[in-house]
């Protein structure tokens, strides 16, 4: 049964499907360049130790792409948790409160991450 102004939107049940769909792809294409490159760079840099690695990360040639990396990960996890809520809460307060609170959380590990990362880049205590 399909009414004439979804048919002529072309949204799906939800509204957002497609939508929803092509940001899951973008991620994870964006992952699929940067977790080589990660599992690569830390690999050839794994016999350093400590000082090694903060001086692997305060080079801006990677802690630029280590960014994105946290970003597209953490952007990627957000959209595949948010299905899985959708898909097996059925309760809808619980439902909306953990869509918010993996909005929230994603968000506190993106900040975390990224001041980590920028506080060796730039050589300060964050």
């Amino acid at each position: 049964m399909t009414t004439s102004t979804k048919s002529v939107r072309g949204l799906g049940a939800a509204g957002s499907g497609t939508q929803h769909h092509i940001r899951q792809r973008v991620s994870a294409l964006a992952l699929l360049i940067l977790v080589p490159w990660f599992l690569y760079s830390v690999t050839s840099a794994m016999g350093a130790g400590y000082e090694g690695a903060l001086a692997w990360m305060s080079k801006t040639y990677n802690a630029v792409p280590l960014i994105l990396l946290i970003s597209a990960a953490l952007y990627h996890m957000r959209l595949g948790m948010e299905v899985v809520i959708e898909d097996y809460i059925g309760k809808t307060g619980t439902r909306q409160a953990l869509l918010i609170l993996n909005a929230f959380v994603v968000l506190v590990m993106f900040v975390a991450a990224t001041l980590a990362v920028l506080g060796v880049w730039l050589g300060t205590n964050v």
